[in-house]
This record gives structure tokens, sequence and C-alpha cells, in this order.
């Protein structure tokens, strides 16, 4: 679909640093130009104008951890989730998300997992993803981690591999350094982020083994990144420790019951910024897709939750209502992530960016939002959905 010639008037922009009253002209998938002063273009150019009326607005979110073949599996073949549709993406303010496996990327694999990629791509939204799964050796199309990443475009890095997990391969240093050192490498020889994105289990091990792989070898510590690390509090506190040595760590945006050991996402975020750790460092996702389940002391299944990215939102809600600025809590949802990622273009309002652009309602939900400069939501309606939606 072509993107359309727009003139946004009135937005109070937060890039995500506060930028005050702008316009902007989009054009071509693109910021072409952004102003303090009306810049009056000829009826000619044919571009529509949009009057947001003051409204808030920031870069699209990028949901860096989604799994958008569906995720589950672990209680039997009807809990396969089903893929999530375009617009309950685009509804939660996501512009961007990163695809990946988790525990079944056997019945799920690459293939699968990078077609769903294609298909969003089709539709409009930024779409990238990870090779591999829970396990060891990892799920790969052309036969090794390397292989992927090199040949595979769309392909960033290596996830979401499982450590100190009972569902895990119950990885090995030396396995695990492999693995980094393959994405690293390819990495640099393509410009990609050449990460692993590491599922963080319950086990009391917790990040014993990234310690261990820093301690052990010369890559850099960039090249991993714990997820889900708001489990558990003491999990928490070690990945703090984690980014003063240069990793890059995620907190899950998924529910938390009072009393439990684990930080909602708003609560980890003022936390990871209080602690004076690295700003730049830490990111959010929503588990979009995947499947949320506890476990008995036996290992079954005794409850689940599927993750949907309007988590993301609702964190964002949380932090403002909790008086964080929106400038410092943007980044963990847009630029911080696009800089971990090593995709140029995103997480930013900036002329020649891409037009990916959320402008916020009163209420906190979605009032506009472009995805490469296209409307997706306008006036807090779905105007672009998926070719199964109705």
């Amino acid at each position: 679909m072509t993107a359309p010639l727009l003139l946004l008037r009135n937005a109070d922009v937060h890039a995500p640093e506060a930028l005050g009253h702008r316009h902007l002209l989009v054009g071509g998938g693109k910021v072409l130009w952004m102003g303090t002063e009306d810049p009056g273009l000829p009826a000619a150019l044919g571009a529509e104008a949009i009057d947001l009326e003051g409204r808030r607005l920031v870069p699209g979110f990028i949901d860096g951890h989604v799994h958008v073949s569906g995720g589950g599996g672990e209680a039997g073949y009807a809990s396969r989730v089903p893929a999530p549709l375009l617009s309950r993406y685009t509804t939660a303010g996501v512009t961007t998300v990163v695809g990946l496996l988790g525990t079944d990327d056997t019945t799920r694999g690459p293939a699968e997992l990078l077609s769903h990629v294609y298909a969003l791509r089709e539709q409009g939204l930024g779409a990238w993803g990870y090779c591999g799964g829970y396990h060891v050796p990892p799920a790969t199309l052309t036969g090794s981690v390397r292989g992927d990443l090199v040949f595979v475009e769309p392909l960033l890095g290596v996830g979401e591999l499982a450590i100190s997990d009972h569902r895990s391969s119950q990885p090995t240093l030396d396995e695990l350094l492999r693995i980094a050192a393959d994405a690293h490498v390819a990495g640099l020889m393509t410009g990609k982020a050449g990460i692993v994105h590491l599922h963080l289990g319950d086990g009391a091990r917790g990040l014993d083994l990234v310690r261990r792989a820093l301690d052990a070898s010369e890559l850099p510590p960039r090249v991993f990144q714990p997820t889900h690390v708001n489990r558990r509090k003491a999990l928490f506190d070690e990945a703090i420790d984690l980014t003063r040595r240069g990793c890059h760590v995620d907190i899950t945006a998924f529910p938390v019951e009072e009393g439990e050991d684990a930080w909602p996402a708003h609560e980890a975020l003022l936390r990871y910024l209080d602690s004076g750790a690295p700003p730049e460092r830490v990111s959010i996702s929503s588990d979009a897709g995947g499947c949320l389940p506890c476990f008995d002391a036996h290992g079954r299944v005794c409850g689940m939750d599927v993750g949907h990215s309007g988590a993301l939102l609702e964190t964002l809600d949380a932090l403002l209502a909790r008086g964080l600025p929106l400038q410092r809590a943007l980044p963990a949802f847009t630029s911080n992530v696009a800089d971990l990622l090593r995709l140029p273009g995103k997480g930013r309002v900036a002329v020649g960016g891409d037009a990916d652009l959320l402008v916020l309602a009163e209420d906190g939900r979605v009032h506009h939002l472009l995805a490469s400069g296209v409307p997706h939501v306008r006036d807090g309606a779905v105007v672009r959905r998926g070719m199964f939606e109705r």
C-alpha cells in the first residue's frame, strides 16, 4: 500500500525526548519534515492535513518478544496458542515486532516463523525474527546459526534460548558460548544485532550461566540479552548487576498477582531507573501470542494465560500514573530496542526516519497509528485490518 502525504498539525512530540509543539510532514513512509511553524503547503501537493490538537505523538512501540506464529504447547496440542492478528498489534501502539519460537520449536519451526514475519510485512508492519527457540541445538533453516543470520535477511539473532528452566535443554557453558560466538560473528558480517535473546525461567541458577560466559570468553556483553528478568525479585537484582557489565536486559509485561515473588513491568522499570543502572540497557516486551503458564511441583501445567501487546500500553499508563515523565519511560519501548537490534530509522521521531508514529488519546489509548506512514488506526478506530480479520 502506498504511504500517503500527510501533514500532522499540532503534535506534542516526544521523540522520545520531549520536543514540544511540532508539525510533521509524512510521505513515502518517512518523516519528511518537522518544525514549529505550519508550512502552509500548496493544495496541488494533495497532502491531507490532520489536526492532532496537542495530543502526544511518540515513536511506535517495538515489541521485541512476540510469538508471531503462536506459542504455547506445554499442555498438549490443544494448548498451542493461535498467531495474533494484525490489529492486536496496531491497537496496542506497536509498529514493529520481533518474532520467535519458544517451548515448541518442534511442531512450529523457523520456516513457519519466517512466513508469519513476511505476512506481517505484507500487511504493513515492521517485522523481524530470531532463529532457534528454547532448545539446543537451535532450530535453523540453513543448518547453522551463522548461516541463518548471514543468508536470511529478517533474522537478527538467536532466541528465545532457555536457561534456568525445566523446559530448557539444560545447555552447558560451552554450548552457550558456541551459539553466542556464531551469532556475534554473523552480526559482524552483516551489520545485524547478532545477539542471543535468553529466556530466563524460575530456576535458582538464575543468570549464573551468563556471568560465567562473560568471565570465560572475549564476547561483548551486549551479545547476551536475558528476558523475563522481572519474574523473580532476586533474578531482577542479578539482571541489574549484569547491565553494569554491559549486557542489555528485557522486562516482560506479564500479569503479577499481589504477593507474588515478581515485579510488575512498571515497578521493575522504576526500580531499574532508580538503581542508577545504564538507562539505555533496558527494554520492555509483551510476550504477545505466548503462553504464560504456571507449573506445579511436578512440572505440570496448573494454569495459563496468553501474552498480548496491549500490556505495553498498560505498562506505560502505570508508569505515567506513578509520576515517571513520558520521555524517561519511552526509551524502554522504543529507542533502546532499536539501538540494541540495530534497526535504523526505528524507535525515534526524526526527519528521515521511518514514519512509525503513535498518537496517544487523553485516556492513554491509541488515537492514531501510522506504520511506515500508512494509517492503521484513526480517531481510535481500526482502518486497516489483516486479511482474515472482520
